[in-house]
């Protein structure tokens, strides 16, 4: 085949650097926005926030063609620097000087106040502290126990055995082989006395190999004269697994316990942590900051973008005063490109909030039941049903509904916390599963304890309502709400 060289039209779609830029800033969470918002201000000397501006100010090129000569920009930057070189410090000092002798008596004001905020209010008030981790708080109190040296290294690679529960994950004997190789005359009894010690170490019940054994720790240092004690040991050492599977009538038998003595046994065991390292390596509380509020107003529910995540921006006047078409001077071609970089970027952030306050918008409108009456009464909805309603792509929606949070009166929830599956009702209408699973766990919290409701007997309550729903999809939503099955959750007493 001849080569040749042809001409054709045609179109394509491209994506736009303002397009990419408008599409990263819709997915990005609140926190991330935050971080973007902060980094692009830190660089680009034409944006600023003003969060006293009623109205974000655009700044066109044609407003500067006839400004000053950009050589005032020069002129500008030498008076920046003359104005940072008196602020500097004295390169000699004297050797008695303080903070006070250089900075006056404000900097003492300054100090007293500069932890406090507006509204007068500490700074460091919710801040985090340094976590204090189980292995830290064992072995300081492996350090206040005065062991001999073989005996704390003991104690070491026992504490770093135990997980966060609180439970070894290695054994005695592989914990013996890694220690044999330092300590040669090193005896298997040696690590288990120490282990012995460590498991009375708070919390009490660490460094165990099973629940049975912790529990049995943390009820060896309740009083020897506490009533049921000794059934409650015996109980733990060897029926916990019949315990756990609520075999009521073989723990009456094998413990010759009457009715009210079995639930004394077993409300005593249960005043014991089978986890209790957990009570020292607890997750801190990771707070979520809304992105919507929605409010009822006059009969209406309202919805408003949350203020702190849209940033009022401007573009800095002074600087973009500077900039003349005509003139082609590195300073001004550094102004220019800026300036044209954060008019996009306010564009994009304004597109952003009107997308995502049309979308929360849209939600609130479908949901306005679950709002006024609660989970019961959540309507089916998937990500289709508001790319319709808005004409958008259903990719958009889900990237607005990613890490955003709505903050209404019944709670602080995800966008897609609105969004579930249906299922088909008698009367050829939609049920939503988040409301079948609010209505399950509901029968469950009604049903008699010594007489729990099975999966059958709830899809036959479900059907009565006009739900139809099959046996295995009730089982599924009760796993989902961490609800035990009917057997574990009958109570004799």
């Amino acid at each position: 085949m001849k080569q040749s060289l042809q001409l054709r039209i045609g179109q394509s779609l491209k994506m736009t650097p303002q397009l990419q830029q408008a599409i990263r800033l819709l997915q990005l969470s609140s926190l991330e926005l935050q971080t973007e918002i902060q980094q692009t201000l830190d660089a680009n000397p034409l944006l600023d926030q003003d969060d006293n501006l009623g109205e974000i100010t655009l700044l066109d090129f044609d407003q500067a063609d006839d400004r000053e000569d950009s050589t005032q920009f020069k002129i500008d930057q030498g008076r920046l620097a003359e104005d940072r070189a008196e602020q500097r410090l004295p390169e000699d000092l004297p050797i008695d000087s303080n903070w006070d002798n250089i900075y006056g008596n404000q900097s003492g004001a300054n100090a007293a106040s500069s932890n406090q905020g507006a509204d007068n209010r500490d700074m460091f008030e919710n801040q985090q502290g340094a976590q204090d981790t189980l292995k830290n708080h064992l072995v300081w109190q492996l350090n206040c126990s005065h062991l001999s040296p073989v005996d704390h290294d003991i104690g070491l690679a026992i504490i770093d055995s135990i997980d966060d529960s609180g439970y070894l994950m290695d054994s005695i004997e592989e914990i013996h082989r890694g220690l044999v190789l330092e300590h040669p005359s090193l005896e298997l009894d040696e690590i288990i006395a120490v282990q012995h010690l460590v498991q009375r170490f708070d919390p009490v019940g660490v460094a165990a190999s099973s629940p049975s054994e912790c529990m049995s720790i943390q009820l060896g240092q309740y009083d020897p004269q506490t009533p049921h004690l000794a059934k409650a040991m015996v109980l733990v050492d060897k029926y916990l697994e019949h315990l756990a599977g609520n075999d009521m009538a073989l723990l009456k038998r094998r413990l010759q316990a009457s009715d009210n003595e079995l639930a004394e046994i077993i409300r005593l065991i249960q005043s014991t942590n089978p986890h209790p390292g957990h009570s020292i390596s607890e997750d801190h509380a990771e707070y979520v900051v809304p992105d919507v509020y929605v409010s009822k107003r006059s009969n209406q529910w309202l919805v408003s973008i949350n203020p702190e995540h849209a940033p009022r921006l401007r573009v800095n006047d002074q600087y973009a005063n500077l900039i003349k078409r005509s003139d082609s001077s590195d300073q001004n071609t550094y102004l220019k490109n800026h300036l044209q970089e954060a008019r996009w970027f306010i564009k994009s952030l304004e597109s952003r909030n009107e997308t995502l306050l049309s979308v929360a918008s849209a939600i609130v409108e479908r949901q306005h039941a679950f709002l006024d009456y609660g989970e019961e009464a959540m309507q089916p909805m998937v990500l289709r049903d508001i790319a319709d309603l808005l004409e958008m792509h259903e990719s958009t929606i889900s990237r607005v509904t990613t890490q955003k949070y709505m903050h209404t009166p019944r709670g602080i929830f995800e966008f897609r916390y609105f969004f579930s599956s249906h299922v088909s009702t008698a009367d050829g209408g939609e049920c939503s599963s988040t409301a079948i699973r609010a209505l399950i766990k509901k029968l469950v919290a009604a049903e008699k304890q010594e007489k729990p409701l099975s999966d059958n007997r709830i899809t036959k309550l479900l059907d009565e309502q006009g739900i139809k729903v099959a046996r295995r999809t009730v089982a599924k939503y009760r796993e989902a709400l961490n609800i035990p099955p009917s057997n574990e959750r009958k109570r004799l007493f």
